[in-house]
């Protein structure tokens, strides 16, 4: 099993992927294996001036996801996974539980690089 951090719009499994990483509501952690999961409030990083990705990474590092699941990854955000050994899954929709199950069938692409420009 494996911890995988999925950029969300609510508190739940049944909640949708916010497209927006650094800007998502929440993040979501989930257990593969359990499917037991933990939520990050993620409206500190929000309001954040400048750094919003560069924040959420850092946080989504530090609880030891090894994958991040979310539709639109920057570039500095990107680094930071990249650097830490973490693995993003862009373009991702539906719900939570849904991303976690397409994953868990193999269905997902890790991208190679940001697939959002940097906003300045």
């Amino acid at each position: 099993t494996m911890k995988i951090a999925v950029s969300s719009r609510g508190q739940s499994l049944e909640s949708d992927v916010d497209p927006r990483f650094g800007r998502a509501a929440f993040i979501v952690i989930v257990d593969t294996g359990t499917m037991e999961f933990e939520v990050l409030d993620n409206s500190p990083n929000v309001n954040a001036f400048k750094g919003a990705g560069i924040q959420a990474a850092t946080s989504v590092c530090d609880k030891g996801a090894e994958v991040l699941m979310t539709g639109y990854c920057g570039p500095k955000a990107f680094q930071v996974l990249e650097t830490a050994g973490v693995k993003v899954v862009n373009d991702t929709t539906g719900t939570i539980k849904d991303a976690v199950e397409t994953f868990k069938q193999g269905g997902v692409t890790f991208a190679s690089s940001a697939n959002a420009d940097a906003h300045w």
